[in-house]
C-alpha cells in the first residue's frame, strides 16, 4: 500500500504544501525563494524512489501566481485521485460524485457498484486484452474519457467521470445501465 507524505512550509502565514506517493513515505525536498513580495520560485523534487513522470521543478514568479485557495484546491484534487487508485476509495469517491452531480443515492449506487464491480473490479488499470475496453468503467474505445480529459490512462477520478456521464447521457440511472449489461453482457 501506497503511503503519502506530506513536506509543509509555511511563508508569510500561508501554508504551502506538496503531496507525492511514495512506497517510503520519503518527504519531497521543497524549496521557496523569495526575491520580492510577489515573485517566488518554488522548486520541489519528488522522493527519489517515485515515479519518473513527476515534475522537478515548479516555478512560480508574479506571471503565473498561485493563490492559496487554488493550492488548496489542487491539494483537495490529488488527494481524491491517490484516494480512487484503490478500489474501496474509488467507490467513496464514485458514491460521493454521483450524489453531487446526478442525484444517485444509496439505491442507484449498489446498482453502479454492481456493473463496475463485474466490468473492473474498480480497478482503474482494468483493460479488456479481447476488446480494448479501458479503466473503471471499461469505456470502448477507451479514448472517449478525453472529453473529460487527457490523463484518463492514469487518472481513476477521469474515469468515473466520464463512466457516471455516459450512464446519464445513455441511460439516465446506473440500475437502467446494469438491466441492460444482464441483458447483454455489455452496457
Amino acid at each position: 500500500m501506497l503511503r503519502k507524505s506530506l513536506s509543509y512550509l509555511a511563508l508569510a502565514g500561508a501554508a504551502l504544501f506538496a503531496s507525492l506517493p511514495s512506497a517510503t513515505a520519503e518527504p519531497a525536498a521543497i524549496v521557496v525563494e523569495v526575491s520580492e513580495p510577489r515573485s517566488a520560485k518554488l522548486k520541489a523534487t519528488p522522493p527519489t524512489n517515485s515515479d519518473p513522470s513527476w515534475s522537478t521543478l515548479l516555478e512560480m514568479s508574479e506571471a503565473s501566481a498561485v493563490l492559496s485557495t487554488e493550492m488548496l484546491l489542487v491539494s483537495a484534487v490529488i488527494e481524491k485521485v491517490e484516494l480512487a487508485r484503490e478500489p474501496k476509495g474509488a467507490r467513496k469517491v464514485a458514491q460521493s460524485l454521483a450524489k453531487e452531480k446526478y442525484g444517485w443515492g444509496s439505491y442507484q449506487f449498489s446498482c453502479l457498484n454492481t456493473l463496475w464491480t463485474k466490468e473492473s473490479h474498480w480497478n482503474y488499470r482494468a483493460r479488456n486484452p479481447r476488446t480494448g475496453a479501458h479503466g473503471i468503467p471499461q469505456a470502448l474505445p477507451a479514448t472517449k474519457m478525453e472529453i473529460i480529459s487527457s490523463d484518463w490512462r492514469t487518472n481513476p477520478v477521469t474515469q468515473i467521470q466520464w463512466g457516471l456521464h455516459y450512464i446519464d447521457v445513455r441511460y439516465e440511472t446506473p440500475c437502467r445501465a446494469l438491466a441492460k449489461f444482464k441483458r447483454s453482457r455489455y452496457y
